[in-house]
């Protein structure tokens, strides 16, 4: 159901960039320089188009990096916690083990006698 959601939001956001695409193909002139707008070291002709998808590329790339900060606590309990269950999963094997009679308990045997 959420695949369905999202590619019901994605296709027609996906249509609406191609419209503008084609539509904005000429190029424009964008200058890096605020005080000196004709410089031509800082200046430099591009699509329109280009801007609209770099600008797109950008705004999700630096949204996923801040949700992934955002959870980074939430990827270390759950490294804890895995770590956790990992160790009790152990620790409950060997008891089955033993309670099956696998494995000796690891105490010694009661005709043991210390050498005098």
């Amino acid at each position: 159901m959420a695949r369905f959601l999202r590619n019901l939001l994605l296709v027609p956001i996906a249509a609406l960039l191609v419209v503008l695409a084609v539509a904005n193909r000429h190029t424009t002139l964008i200058s890096l320089n605020p005080f000196n707008p004709e410089d031509p070291m800082l200046t430099f002709n591009i699509p329109v188009f280009w801007l609209l998808f770099g600008t797109l590329g950008l705004g999700v790339l630096l949204g996923g990096v801040a949700t992934w900060m955002r959870q980074g606590r939430f990827r270390k309990e759950a490294r804890s916690q895995r770590r956790e269950a990992n160790e009790l999963k152990h620790e409950a094997d060997a008891l089955r083990k033993v309670a099956q009679g696998d494995i000796a308990p690891g105490l010694p045997s009661p005709d043991h006698k210390k050498a005098a």
